[in-house]
């Protein structure tokens, strides 16, 4: 038995192992020898203070005492400032040198010390949200109380269901069961959304940008292995509405910086930023139903939260690499999006023929 528990406690807790780059090791050493100096002149120190009990030696030891712990420090901190300095951890005018892709615009002019705005690659955050955020929509599912998705079934997704889980009169009467965000993707109308926002919907009203009242919405197509939806809304003033581009989520690097716009908790138009930390993720969401798998999901640390899904996932340049999808409610920083390369593909059977 007591084996048995060995063997169960190693595998899972397996040792631990700490790396440390080499050149931090000159830093070590530096710090020991300096330990053991100041252990010496805190000795001596110790010897000096237990001198006798004449107040007049007592001052004089006391300035002994002061200047020695004086050289002692100034000795400490020129000699970590000088490790510091041949690590080069700080550059000209003690500036911290930082190896990432995300800069501060106009940080490399030091006469300007205003609040600017983080940049990724050629544009500035602020820019590639001014560009997508009047393409990304709210989406409203309403329902009769007997088409009612069972809430239990979007642990895992991002979708907005609190009004949903309110108990309703099972008067027929359609009412508002869910909420979520997507984007258009034509300029005419078109938006992506995920399936699992619109499934069971009596009626579907999308919240546009600039516009007072929702439009109501027509699904064009949707399915349900993909979660993945496309509706149709018409513009009242017969003009062109603002659009996404789709991408390449083939071309994103894992670590490169990705966006997410949406509609959390009902929060309109929020944006969130991280990286992208894993492609080809399958996951599998379970509910009455029977389990549902789905494969080559991107990952992503960037926030999603319920009200997120179907809201667009961006890459560095504002194009669409991704439909946010799911979230994991038991862990923080692991969500999930259907990749472009996935919906390109789809659209040929979601849409039209003639388009």
């Amino acid at each position: 038995m007591n084996e048995q528990n060995a063997f169960d406690n190693a595998e899972h807790n397996p040792p631990v192992t700490s790396y440390i780059h080499d050149s931090a090791k000159e830093i070590s050493d530096l710090r020991s020898s300096y330990e053991k100096e100041l252990g010496k002149h805190t000795d001596m120190m110790q010897q000096y203070a237990n001198r006798g009990s004449d107040p007049k030696r007592k001052s004089a030891n006391s300035m002994r005492v002061m200047l020695a712990a004086f050289l002692v420090g100034a000795v400490v901190i020129g000699g970590f400032s000088y490790a510091a300095d041949r690590q080069n951890w700080f550059g000209v005018e003690g500036k911290a040198i930082m190896n990432s892709h995300i800069n501060v615009a106009g940080s490399s002019s030091l006469q300007d010390p205003g609040l600017t705005s983080a940049v990724i690659g050629d544009k500035s955050i602020a820019s590639v949200y001014d560009t997508a955020s009047p393409a990304v929509v709210k989406i409203e599912n309403y329902a009769t109380v007997n088409s009612q998705m069972n809430p239990n079934t979007r642990n895992l997704f991002g979708g907005d269901r609190s009004e949903g889980q309110r108990q309703q009169q099972s008067n027929g009467q359609i009412e508002l069961v869910g909420s979520g965000s997507g984007f258009i993707f034509k300029d005419d109308g078109y938006i992506l959304t995920n399936e699992h926002v619109i499934a069971g919907a009596a009626e579907v009203k999308v919240t546009v940008e600039g516009y007072d009242e929702p439009l109501t919405a027509k699904v064009v197509g949707s399915d349900p292995s993909l979660d993945l939806a496309v509706l149709k809304v018409e513009n009242p003033e017969n003009k062109a509405f603002h659009s996404l581009t789709l991408g390449q989520s083939d071309a994103t690097n894992i670590g490169d910086w990705v966006i997410a716009i949406g509609n959390p908790y009902g929060f309109d138009h929020t944006i969130t930023m991280g990286v992208l930390s894993a492609k080809d993720r399958p996951i599998t969401i379970a509910d009455e139903e029977g389990d549902h798998k789905y494969e080559h999901l991107l990952q992503t640390d960037a926030s999603i939260n319920p009200g997120n899904s179907g809201g667009p996932l961006l890459n560095e340049k504002g194009e669409v690499i991704g439909i946010n999808t799911a979230v994991n409610a038991e862990a923080q920083g692991i969500g999930f999006a259907i990749p472009t390369t996935t919906i390109v593909d789809a659209l040929g059977e979601l849409m039209p023929a003639s388009l």
